[in-house]
């Protein structure tokens, strides 16, 4: 057994100790942390140092890892103890955590495939974030079985935002990785999911199974996958698979669309790096406001935001529709004629930010279009009036898009940046002509 899958395994069990507050309650479970964390700072050398340390803990002589990582589960289990956190939610993302990095660690000596590494990651995590989760429950003489899909649902979310989470940040970021997945399942747990063991089940396998498709064929790396099938999750839980037929038609249609005439962009200079795959940043650029709307609808429909939750629908559509127009008009207008800048209609160079073409402007309107098409066809909430206006709504989306590239790209902002802002013009166009509707309608 390697150094890192020992020292893995050892902070694995640390985390175990976390049962200590459904078992004894929190102040056995702090005392017991705080034996850990004197414990990390009394030894500074020898066989125990060399087992628990990391190699950038040698300098200093200090346990920082182990340190940071028992902190990080002491600030949830706190968190867990005053608020209303599920102490199961607790104990489960520190068993995630904690056995998620020692199957990660044990691949790691059989092969360097990174791909290989994020799904075996996904996989120990979910089984030990499900394992801690009923252990908790039981423990506290909860019942098990009416919990099992949510318990399936935050252990597989947990652990695909942990991977994600790792795989734009260091190794050694376990602290930061473990505050976020508890912060997220707790929201998760606050809006009550409804769907049951096998539908969670389902929904992950489609998940998973289209994110592989879009890593095979290239159009996201492991990054933009993970987030991919994080989001198309969430989408289908808290949504619902109409919902998800949306964005997956975005990210279908978008992602197919780097590919078209890919080596006239590379001789224009204008193709997305890395052979086109799109990473975490393209992906939550474009789908991040689609995701709060998501989790809006989903606090509407638990009464815990005093929202009309078809707003949220709508925000949803016009936000896609605009990633959809935006992408499809600089994908394909990008091998066309000359572009003109849209501030001054000047030619310009093939790839300068704001630049347009009447075939960009055209590819946009139409992947619009298919987003309202969609939603008209899956949603009776649409109809024909609202689905004008998702087309509308992405049109002025993506023509924020190109205004913000033309004068602030580049000096203030970046292009996820653009995307982020350029989407949610959409949504928030989208809801508001379908709320001046009802309104003056």
């Amino acid at each position: 057994m390697t150094e890192p899958v020992r020292r893995a395994g050892v902070f694995a069990l640390l985390g175990t100790l976390s049962l200590a507050v459904p078992l004894f309650g929190p102040r056995v479970a702090a005392a017991l942390a705080a034996v850990v964390l004197l414990g990390a700072f009394v030894v500074t050398d020898g066989p125990v140092f060399d087992l628990l340390a990391y190699p950038g803990d040698y300098e200093d002589g200090r346990l920082y890892g182990l340190i940071t990582f028992v902190l990080a589960g002491v600030a949830l289990g706190l968190i867990a103890a005053q608020s209303s956190m599920p102490t199961a939610v607790f104990v489960g993302t520190v068993f995630l955590i904690g056995y998620g990095n020692v199957g990660e660690r044990l691949v790691r000596t059989r092969t360097d495939r990174d791909v290989v590494h994020a799904t075996v990651f996904c996989l120990a995590a979910t089984a030990a974030a499900v394992v801690g989760q009923a252990a908790a429950l039981g423990l506290a003489g909860v019942p098990i079985e009416p919990d099992a899909p949510t318990i399936l649902f935050l252990a597989a979310s947990g652990a695909l935002l942990a991977a994600l989470l790792r795989d734009v940040l260091l190794l050694y970021d376990d602290p930061v990785v473990m505050l976020s997945v508890g912060f997220l399942l707790w929201l998760l747990a606050e809006l009550d999911p409804t769907l049951g063991t096998a539908e969670i089940a389902v929904a992950l396998a489609v998940t998973v199974a289209l994110g592989y498709v879009s890593y095979a064929l290239e159009t996201a790396s492991i990054a933009g996958m993970l987030t991919g099938v994080l989001l198309g999750l969430l989408t289908i839980v808290l949504g619902g698979y109409g919902w998800f037929a949306v964005l997956i038609s975005f990210f279908a249609i978008g992602g197919l669309s780097t590919k078209f005439r890919y080596d006239q962009k590379e001789d224009l200079g204008v193709a997305e790096e890395n052979n086109g795959a799109r990473g975490t940043g393209n992906v939550l650029g474009n789908a991040a406001v689609g995701l709060v709307a998501v989790l809006g609808y989903a606090a509407s429909s638990a009464d815990l935001l005093p929202v009309e939750s078809t707003l949220f629908l709508f925000a949803f559509a016009g936000s896609v529709a605009t990633a959809m127009s935006d992408t499809l008009s600089s994908e394909i207008g990008s091998v066309f004629e000359t572009p003109r800048l849209i501030t001054t209609l000047e030619p310009v160079e093939p790839g300068t930010d704001g630049g347009v073409t009447w075939q960009g402007e055209i590819a946009g309107l139409v992947g619009a279009g298919i987003v309202a098409v969609i939603s008209y066809g899956l949603f009776p909430e649409v109809g024909p009036v609202g689905a004008a206006i998702i087309v509308a709504a992405g049109f002025v989306g993506m023509t924020v898009d190109s205004l913000l590239g033309a004068t602030l790209e580049g000096s203030l902002l970046g292009n996820q940046g653009v995307n982020f802002l350029a989407t949610l013009s959409g949504a928030l166009v989208c809801a508001l002509l379908v709320l001046s509707l009802a309104i003056f309608g």
